[in-house]
């Protein structure tokens, strides 16, 4: 539904000759800064019209008209006037930003003005931009928060400004990744045809297009957000942040009010308000986030988040129309409206667009409400109590609209009794009130991206863990010093030779079991396990793929002798039957003594004596590889049992660090102390059976 072009022209002048009507019958003398120097000269005074109005932080009234810009205080009287080089633009409100400057457009030129250095030497006024194009500026909005002050001019785009100097510019087209983005109808004449609009909580400003399409801009960067189609209802919209979350596109023509989710551009929901005036009338949005907009049909509709909506001030005569823009009070949960009562109205609907005609307006009443909750909190008439208002104020001098007189009455707070709060806490208040919320994906893709991430995060830990092993493995000592060829050699080296004494180890203890009585065996398997335990602490610590560390000693062996003079007691367990098994042995002095004697004289036995079975069949070979580095020796035993059971190797080490380290039996070692447990070994062997032929080297 629609106004068509010439009711809105007959509108606008019956408001136009009724208020100025109304202002002469009750006319005073104007005040002194509007008087000539000679007052003998007979003149008539002309009243000039007051453009969109602005309220500041100290609550005072802004409006320019022509070369002159103005500040009110509440009750009307005049607070200061700032000339200017240029005449303003009316029809565009001046913004301000949390310092107090003010920036409107005049011309082509936007100025500031620092109310501050109002009677000082310095001039309060001063040009920030100018073009010399005869594209029109289109609108003006700043952004305190970033500093950045915006502009769209018709015909070359969107371009933002940071302390005076151009910060950036992006056309309602932009190619990205080969990809073109907006004005996918009609590049060649596509345009941005609206003002821009900053959201003071997502970061963003908006736009819009001749094609219908809504933009969402960074601030910071010229990168578009999102677009969102919106042709089909149509390609003139009012575009209102909701500061809260979303967004709202007004289409004046089809009387469509559209919400969108200011994170994603996706539409939230749309409702259908009465026919609208003018397609430049501007909905107000609460610190409820509620949204409200005035009907030709007299009603105020009001719009939730969630979007349910609210028909106000119905029970107002049939003959009203609003066709002013509400205004918002300074505690930011109530609103300013104006309903114009008129002598007739006639309302024709011919398909979907409504035509309305009215004449002679007869009054204008005044309401101050809470869109949230419908309460109304003060209603005032003009004539009547707002004309009387009016009289006594400086702004009977000019020509004043529903415009300046809803935001005169909202300056001065009449009839409110609400707590004021400033623009930033109204600001905090409507941000707090928002739910980020993240785009979705269709649900026969969820399993796909579910499956997808779960990949990511195992091949993310997987490379975590190979990156953390390489780290510490490559820190080893050992590594350093061998190379890594030389480190995995000996650490197999130690493997087998492990495997070699747990052979070793079972056969002792199974012959343990079968003869608990000789002590010797279980001294021989307690020497075993000694070595055993040796090599491992190697293979954890220097030889270990982590990090080197020192193992300490731990527990007790599992298998050692202990003798305290008169008794022997040999604990160890069974690995095949899963049984711990304890032997104590008493014994008199002088066996005790003997025995110990005969044991250190075992010790004392050449390294270099082999061993030899009843079946002395034995063949040795040496095999040499990597000369100077390994030597490796394999045995062949005439014992079926134990052939492929037992197999020794020794190696022969450039580095001086591991000389006498490992040796096998029958080699002679420089470190005595291995020599000792070689000898251990050897006799732990013949008890076993085994006859070693002399087969000694020496490294």
């Amino acid at each position: 539904m629609s106004l068509s072009i010439t009711t809105k022209i007959q509108w606008t002048c019956c408001l136009f000759l009724a208020l100025v009507a109304l202002s002469h019958s009750n006319s005073i003398e104007p005040s002194n800064f509007f008087a000539t120097s000679n007052s003998n000269e007979t003149h008539v005074f002309v009243k000039h019209p007051l453009g969109a109005p602005l309220i500041i932080q100290d609550g005072r009234l802004v409006a320019c008209s022509r070369r002159n810009l103005y500040a009110f205080e509440g009750n009307g009287s005049v607070a200061w006037i700032v000339p200017l080089v240029f005449s303003c633009r009316e029809d565009i409100a001046p913004v301000t930003d949390d310092r107090g400057k003010i920036y409107l457009i005049a011309e082509n030129t936007v100025l500031e003005i620092n109310p501050s250095r109002i009677g000082s030497f310095m001039p309060p006024s001063k040009a920030l931009y100018s073009h010399n194009s005869s594209e029109e500026i289109l609108g003006l909005s700043i952004s305190p928060e970033y500093l950045s002050i915006f502009i769209t001019i018709r015909n070359r785009g969107l371009f933002s400004f940071f302390l005076r100097d151009i910060q950036w510019s992006i056309g309602p087209t932009l190619q990205w990744l080969g990809y073109t983005q907006g004005c996918m109808n009609d590049p060649l004449n596509c345009y941005y045809n609206s003002a821009p609009v900053v959201d003071l909580c997502e970061g963003t400003l908006y736009v819009s297009n001749t094609d219908g399409q809504l933009y969402s801009v960074y601030i910071r960067n010229p990168q578009f957000r999102w677009i969102q189609d919106l042709g089909m209802f149509g390609t003139m919209m009012v575009i209102t942040p909701g500061n809260n979350g979303l967004v709202y596109a007004t289409f004046s023509k089809q009387a469509i009010v559209v919400c969108l989710d200011a994170f994603t551009g996706n539409i939230t929901w749309q409702q259908t308000v009465g026919p609208l005036s003018s397609e430049m009338l501007f909905p107000l949005v609460d610190s409820n986030g509620w949204i409200s907009i005035g009907s030709l049909d007299g009603a105020l509709y009001s719009i939730s988040p969630t979007g349910d909506l609210k028909k106000l001030l119905e029970e107002t005569p049939s003959e009203s129309v609003i066709q002013a823009s509400p205004t918002l009070d300074c505690s930011g949960f109530a609103v300013y409206t104006s309903q114009t009562r008129l002598d007739s109205k006639i309302i024709h609907n011919v398909g979907s667009t409504s035509y309305v005609s009215g004449m002679k307006p007869v009054q204008v009443r005044f309401t101050l409400l809470a869109p949230a909750t419908g309460t109304v909190y003060w209603t005032g008439d003009y004539p009547g109590e707002v004309s009387d208002l009016l009289l006594k104020s400086d702004l009977q001098n000019f020509i004043v609209d529903e415009r300046i007189l809803l935001a005169f009455l909202s300056s001065g707070r009449i009839g409110n009794t609400l707590q004021c709060y400033t623009t930033g806490q109204r600001t905090s208040w409507t941000c707090s009130q928002a739910e980020p919320k993240f785009p979705t994906t269709n649900s026969g893709d969820e399993d796909i991206n579910l499956l997808f991430l779960l990949v990511q995060t195992i091949v993310l830990v997987v490379l975590s863990v190979i990156v953390r092993f390489c780290c510490i493995f490559w820190r080893k000592e050992k590594l350093k010093n061998n190379g890594l060829r030389g480190f995995l050699k000996k650490r197999r080296f130690l493997h087998n030779k492990k495997k070699e004494l747990n052979k070793l180890i079972s056969k002792l203890e199974q012959k343990a079991i079968e003869d608990a009585t000789k002590n010797e065996t279980l001294e021989d398997l307690g020497q075993i396990v000694k070595r055993k335990e040796g090599i491992e602490k190697k293979l954890n610590s220097c030889y270990s793929l982590g990090r080197d560390y020192t193992v300490s000693s731990g527990a007790v062996p599992s298998i050692l002798p202990l003798f305290n003079g008169k008794m022997k007691s040999h604990s160890f367990q069974n690995s095949r039957q899963k049984e711990s098994i304890t032997i104590f042995d008493t014994l008199s002095d002088s066996s005790s003594v003997e025995e110990r004697k005969d044991n250190e004289s075992g010790y004392s036995g050449s390294s270099s004596s082999g061993w030899e079975t009843e079946n002395p069949e034995v063949e040795i070979q040496e095999v040499g590889e990597d000369q100077g580095e390994i030597a490796e020796t394999s045995r062949v035993y005439s014992n079926p049992r134990d052939q492929g059971e037992i197999a020794e190797t020794s190696r022969v080490y450039s580095n001086p660090r591991d000389q006498g380290e490992i040796a096998e039996t029958s080699r002679v070692y420089s470190n005595p102390i291995y020599n000792e447990i070689e000898m251990d070994l050897a006799g732990v062997e013949r008890k076993l059976g085994l006859t070693r032929r002399t087969n000694s080297s020496t490294y």
